[in-house]
């Protein structure tokens, strides 16, 4: 009875949180959710999680997280990756965990000591390309995606790949223009990683961001500005969204169709850290062993979009399945020392100073360097 008691309160609390906050809220505004300890003062522990992840896609995690430990008071905060970044770099000492899908930054932070090791034991079922020495954890597995409003058919049929989308772009550039959205690569960290990613697979990279400057294509941060533009009709295509998000939205949106391109999809996987500076380090290990353990990744598989990529966890929602569905498409990031590569400051300058010419050169005047 005690149990069933714990487990209605968190559901009538998350209830009334969910009908006061919007989940596709966009902007940098970060988003806090608080469930508390269902124990004693003397008894109830804390755990603190700094995120990159919305709340539709956490919630269900820290929801059952929370009912199996309904001692532990957890505080999870969400912001933009960049912001993430920023915060915790300022103070360090506040987060248990840390978890965002900006790979180079996540690791540019264990790498410089931010990140304590778990144990052997916790990661002895993990597949060694998913984790970096036991302080940074890939626990889902998201294709990048393009979407489509189905009143792109009115003018063509969708793309399924990149070369059809460059092509369409310049067939029907004048009925296109203000009605594509992407990711601005200088102020979204998720997007600049996609940025560099791309540039170093697809020959023809620079040609489509070309092509999407002459659309006058809309610069985003959030995937969940440009889903709501698409939904609302002011845009027809989004360009390297991210899938887990998408998949979720568009399943609640008729007029929206999502795509993974045929020829090549990029695959995002979200890393987690225990800070080195945990203020509960025991909290912090038992929500990391919870992300990485069957349980814990059958809720990301059954009551999530992110894929799950435990071993033992097959079917629908899990990465196994994906990559059956895409066939040889999905190019998961390099999990190594080659991400730091993106934050190389002249690399970092040099892409986006030539992402902006290419995107500027058509209709635009290329803004100054900061």
């Amino acid at each position: 009875m005690k149990q069933h008691g714990t487990c209605w309160l968190l559901g009538m609390w998350l209830f009334a949180w969910a009908s006061c906050l919007s989940a596709d809220t966009p902007g940098d505004e970060a988003q806090t959710l608080h469930l508390p300890a269902q124990a004693p003062a003397m008894k109830a522990l804390s755990l603190d999680i700094y995120a990159a992840l919305d709340m539709p896609q956490a919630r269900p995690l820290l929801k059952a997280f929370h009912q199996r430990y309904p001692q532990i008071e957890v505080r999870y905060r969400n912001m933009t990756t960049l912001s993430l970044y920023e915060s915790f770099l300022r103070k360090p000492q506040r987060a248990d965990v840390v978890i965002s899908s900006a790979m180079p930054w996540q690791f540019s932070l264990a790498n410089d000591g931010y990140a304590r090791a778990l144990s052997k034991d916790v990661l002895a079922h993990w597949p060694a390309r998913a984790h970096w020495r036991r302080e940074l954890v890939a626990f889902t597995f998201e294709p990048i995606a393009m979407v489509y409003n189905k009143k792109l058919l009115t003018l063509a049929e969708p793309p399924r790949n990149h070369a059809e989308l460059l092509a369409l772009l310049d067939d029907q550039e004048k009925a296109l223009t203000g009605r594509i959205a992407t990711y601005d690569p200088a102020r979204s960290g998720a997007g600049y990683s996609y940025a560099m990613a791309e540039s170093r697979l697809s020959p023809r990279y620079w040609d489509l961001i070309a092509a999407l400057g002459r659309v006058e294509a809309e610069l985003n941060t959030t995937t969940a500005q440009t889903l709501q533009g698409l939904a609302d009709g002011r845009y027809w295509l989004g360009y390297n969204l991210l899938g887990s998000y998408a998949r979720a939205f568009v399943e609640k949106h008729a007029e929206l169709e999502m795509v993974i391109p045929d020829d090549y999809a990029l695959v995002v996987q979200r890393l987690a850290f225990m800070s080195a500076q945990a203020p509960h380090p025991e909290t912090a290990r038992l929500f990391m062993d919870f992300l990485v353990s069957e349980e814990g990744q059958r809720v990301i598989a059954e009551q999530t979009t992110l894929g799950a990529i435990h071993p033992d966890v097959t079917g629908a929602g899990s990465a196994a399945a994906f990559r059956v569905g895409a066939g040889g498409a999905m190019r998961p990031a390099e999990f190594d020392p080659q991400l730091l590569a993106a934050l190389d400051r002249l690399k970092r300058r040099a892409l986006l100073s030539r992402w902006k010419r290419e995107f500027h050169q058509a209709t635009h005047t290329v803004p100054a360097e900061k």
